[in-house]
Formats: structure tokens, sequence, C-alpha cells
């Protein structure tokens, strides 16, 4: 079985004038945070491929492979044990690239994909994928989540972070924390040459600027509208959110991935849209998006029983 990982896409759209049996690809791409494939609850691994199945994913950007150590803190949770990919990869009889070097951006992830992985970059962030005949380039991460600014802006103690009070605070937190990562991301993409498509997948563990508006303050989703610096570096980069694409209301669709281990009123968390797939390429094409988990309405694909403490994102796209 091919080892390989990376959780990102650049889809290019067919110009006028090919021939006629270059047809267009369709991919469906999944971020799933799959929590040491549900070991740190002492779940069988087999929860977390039915998950992958029911969502018909092709190519899987992973966060999580390995179990949390103990103990685990917001300042220092160390990955133990093996990684749960070659199991996943083995049952649904894909390709799999694990990704361990040593990258602030990872965090013991993995790309699992239904199509030969061909290699990784150098700063192992994602991989190419001959996606028949035509070069993908998938991009996984794991971001930093200590500190994380909605705690921080909401008076929810998480390590040692202080709290804050305003969207330029929150911002400048998110920059220090994230920024260079989001750089690092940017600039691989930039690289990837001639790819047919581009996606950046993964656990952001930093919220989107279209979920922190004015009109979900208004709905009481979220607490203040921030520019969440992260998902607005994509954007201008010329990345597509997926979800957004085809659920632009985030009032009508919050599509909350953290968590569905507490209840919505919880005054010890916040539940947020953090788990993204983002995709670039001239001509791609958002078909469709959605959120696989527990249950409905918060997921569109529902799964029982659910391994993870993240809900999934998974988009189809054509290129």
């Amino acid at each position: 079985m091919t080892r390989f990982c990376a959780a990102l896409m650049i889809g290019t759209f067919l110009a006028a004038g090919q021939p006629a049996w270059a047809a267009d690809t369709t991919l469906t791409v999944m971020a799933f945070n799959i929590w040491g494939g549900g070991a740190n609850e002492g779940k069988p691994v087999d929860e977390t491929v039915a998950a992958i199945k029911a969502a018909g994913a092709d190519i899987i950007a992973v966060s999580e492979t390995r179990q949390e150590g103990d103990p685990c803190t917001a300042d220092s949770c160390p990955p133990a044990g093996p990684a749960v990919t070659a199991k996943i990869a083995e049952a649904l009889g894909f390709h799999y690239y694990d990704q361990t070097a040593k990258n602030p951006a990872i965090w013991a992830n993995a790309i699992i994909s239904r199509y030969r992985i061909e290699k990784a970059v150098a700063d192992d962030l994602g991989v190419s994928i001959d996606v028949d005949g035509r070069k993908v380039y998938v991009f996984c991460v794991n971001l930093d989540d200590a500190p994380y600014q909605p705690y921080q802006l909401l008076n929810i103690e998480y390590g040692d972070a202080p709290f804050i009070k305003t969207a330029d605070e929150a911002v400048r937190f998110a920059e220090e924390t994230r920024g260079k990562a989001f750089d690092a991301l940017i600039a691989d993409a930039d690289a990837a040459g001639d790819a047919a498509a581009v996606f950046i997948a993964g656990d952001f563990n930093e919220p989107s600027h279209r979920d922190w508006t004015e009109a979900t303050v208004k709905a009481g989703l979220q607490p203040l509208a921030v520019a969440w610096p992260g998902t607005s570096k994509l954007e201008a980069a010329g990345f597509v959110d997926t979800f957004r694409a085809i659920y632009p209301d985030p009032v009508a669709k919050p599509g909350m991935t953290w968590t569905p281990t507490t209840e919505p009123g919880d005054p010890e968390d916040h539940h947020d849209r953090i788990d993204f797939v983002f995709a670039r390429g001239p001509g791609l094409k958002v078909l469709s998006a959605g959120i696989v988990g527990e249950k409905a309405p918060e997921a569109d694909i529902v799964v029982t029983p659910w391994p993870a403490d993240h809900r999934a994102a998974v988009a189809t796209v054509a290129f």
C-alpha cells in the first residue's frame, strides 16, 4: 500500500478547444479530525471507517491519527502510540501518507486517498496525487489550538492565555498563533505550479471571517464580528471555502464542526466551524458540501455511533 498524506487541492477547468474526451474530473474531499480514530474514548477504528464511507470521500485530510498523550494540556499535548492511518487505509482499500515531520501545522496528520500518492512537499504539509493522469495537491493541517481566541473572548479558561475583549485583539492573537502556518500553506500552494487542483483541508482551530459577522452576532451565534486572518488570507490567495460556496448564509447554515461532545449552551465551551475544505483552481466548481456527524440538523450526513470530538467537513468539486 502506498504511503503518503496531506490536505489541499488546486482545481483547473478544461479550456475551450481541448479534446472532447478530456472530461471534467470530480472529487470528494473530506477534512476529518478523527480523535485518535476514536481511541481517546476507547472506540474501534471501524467507526471512523464507517464515517468516511458514508461521506463517499475520495481523499481524506486526517487530523489526530494518534491518541492524545498523558498528560494532555492546552500548552503541551504530544501524540502517543501508533497512528491508525494504515488500518483505515487498508479497510478502505486506499493509499495513505503519514505526515511525520516536525512542523507546528501538523499534529499526527495524514492523507488517505483513493488515488495514487506521488510525493510529499518539502515541509510535509501536503502531497501530490495522480488523479486519472491529472496532478492534484492536497495539504492537510491541524493548527495550534492554544491560545484559542473564541475562549479568550468568552472568558473560558484554556491554559494560561489571557482573556481579551476586542476583535482587533482576537485577530492579533490568531495571527501570532497560526499566521506563519497559513503563510506556509499559501507558499506551498503557489509552488504547486501546473497542478490541476489544490485543496487545503483540516482542523484550523480558528473560525472563519464568514461566520463571525454582524448577522451571526445578532442571531446569538457569535459574541462579536471578527475578520479572522487565516480564512481571510486563503480567500485573498484565490481559495474558496467550499462549505460557504454552497451555504453562504451563516445564520441559516452555521455548519458547526466543534463539538458534538457538549451542548450548544455549555458555558465552558463555544460551538463553531473550525474544520474546512478550501479549494483553488481556474474554473473549479463546488458541486456540493456538507457536515458529517452524529445527528441532524447539525449534520447533513448522519453516522451513528459517531467516533470523534469534531464533526467532519466534506465537499465535492469538479475541475
